[in-house]
């Protein structure tokens, strides 16, 4: 079954910064892509999906989804909807951005950071778990490194789509596998057992992210501080983690990513170029907190801007 829908986008959308997220993985095996297309490979429900972005001339955006449902019969309208929401939650066309840009012009601290990045929003993962195991699996590894295991990870779950690229598994696909699977794709022992706990509570209906994501797109407040809660409790998930996962998992714009190591370098550099930071010692984990907290409820989009700052013209 195929779905496609059209989205007019944002005069300021970078779609840039949405492909490079994709791109992570130049294997593209769960990925494919080229100027202006990205090919997902998904799980809908428990059915692989494959979904494509294609980006128009102007401001047009086409937006496919391909189950693989064999004989199972699919509701095409409520399928749409779904895709629709998915598809705009993913461009991060729901996350408030011109609100915080006129907040950013009127802050003397924040003005030419965000001045000089118009338009930038969150990518999102294609869902909360998705945001989860990723987040897990590049715990205190370089980037490269982590991008090798999630890839091992999808080969060894092995659900391929009908196209040939192959789905990044959800909670059911990873509980197919066990403690030795998940070691020969390097993942340590802790990570490993924390992965396959996440799934199980999921699947059994204690964590039910999926629903928590469903029902904020949906119009139901987001109830981020109770999420926080239920998961810093399963062992492994630790505050970054946690408040990684909300802003590419749910789109949350608040969590405070003050244990992150980019953020706090281009923090520094920002502050010593506003001639606010001249300490030769790194700047530490709270002073980042107590900063980062100054610009609640923008926090984490605070971040992004400062991830951001190395590929910006103006830095």
């Amino acid at each position: 079954m195929k779905t496609t829908l059209k989205i007019t986008l944002p005069d300021n959308f970078r779609r840039g910064d949405f492909l490079s997220f994709h791109q992570r993985d130049a294997h593209m095996l769960a990925e494919r892509w080229d100027t202006n297309t990205l090919y997902k490979g998904i799980m809908w429900g428990t059915l692989p999906a494959a979904l494509q972005f294609s980006f128009g001339t102007g401001k047009q955006l086409q937006v496919s989804l391909e189950i693989d449902s064999g004989r199972k019969k699919i509701d095409e309208e409520n399928t749409k909807l779904r895709l629709r929401q998915l598809a705009r939650h993913m461009l991060g066309l729901n996350q408030s951005t011109a609100e915080f840009e006129a907040f950013a012009a009127s802050n003397t601290e924040l003005k030419n950071l965000v001045a000089h990045q118009p338009g930038l929003r969150v990518p999102q993962s294609a869902s909360p778990f998705e945001a989860l195991s990723w987040a897990i699996t590049g715990q205190q590894i370089s980037l490269g490194a982590a991008i090798s295991l999630r890839r091992k990870l999808i080969q060894r779950a092995g659900i391929a789509h009908s196209s040939g690229v192959i789905c990044h598994p959800g909670p059911e696909q990873i509980l197919t596998l066990d403690h030795t699977d998940l070691r020969a794709c390097s993942f340590s022992t802790s990570k490993a057992t924390t992965l396959l706990n996440l799934a199980q509570l999921i699947h059994a209906g204690s964590l039910p992210v999926q629903q928590w994501l469903d029902d904020s797109l949906a119009g139901q407040p987001f109830a981020a501080e109770d999420i926080y809660q239920q998961l810093i409790a399963v062992r492994g998930i630790g505050p970054w983690t946690i408040h990684y996962a909300l802003l590419r998992g749910f789109g949350w714009l608040d969590g405070s990513l003050h244990g992150d190591v980019a953020v706090r370098r281009n923090l520094q550099r920002l502050l010593t170029e506003q001639n606010k930071f001249s300490g030769e010692e790194k700047i530490s984990e709270i002073q980042t907190q107590e900063w980062l907290a100054r610009f609640s409820p923008w926090r984490a989009l605070v971040a992004a801007h400062l991830w951001a700052m190395q590929k910006s013209d103006g830095y």
